[in-house]
């Protein structure tokens, strides 16, 4: 590829340091590109636990809607730990949006938003599984550019130690 023959030819006019220079400097790039990928897998991790909450949350808000009298349910109050509660009906449902914040919103409203922040949320999956796939082929061909700049420069050395 390109950048393999920018970088021999870089090696070649400026000396021996330069192949160690260059495979430090593709060094530092598959680095980067793997530190990316550690992020972008973290953030995958937390969206794809994120998803089934927001589904089990939007089923539950929409239950209460299609509901129009009272009804029992359990409810989970720590792990292991459940209780009974007795639902009236009710037009309004709180939502908690994190960071310590639980915010009313009528009913309707809280569908549409859970519908929302569902459907942008798998987006975002979709997304990062394509940044992911880029990225396992960014590093795959540093690796390999990696590879060929040192076998380069091993033949090249090898050469001049065989011409002495």
């Amino acid at each position: 590829p390109r950048r393999v023959r920018e970088a021999v030819v870089s090696t070649q006019s400026t000396g021996e340091k330069s192949a160690t220079t260059v495979l430090q400097t593709f060094d530092e790039q598959l680095q980067k590109y793997k530190y990316m990928e550690l992020n972008l897998v973290q953030r995958k991790k937390r969206l794809r636990a994120q998803i089934p909450d927001i589904e089990k949350t939007l089923e539950i808000v929409e239950h209460m809607l299609s509901k129009k009298e009272e009804f029992n349910t359990h409810f989970l109050l720590s792990d292991q730990v459940h209780a009974v509660a007795r639902v009236p009906p009710t037009d309004k449902v709180f939502l908690w949006l994190g960071a310590n914040t639980m915010l009313e919103y009528p009913i309707e409203e809280a569908v549409a938003l859970l519908t929302k922040n569902l459907d942008t949320a798998v987006v975002n999956a979709g997304q990062l599984d394509e940044d992911l796939e880029y990225l396992s082929n960014q590093i795959t061909t540093m690796e390999v550019n990696m590879a060929r700049v040192y076998n380069w420069d091993f033949k090249r050395r090898k050469a001049a130690a065989e011409k002495k």
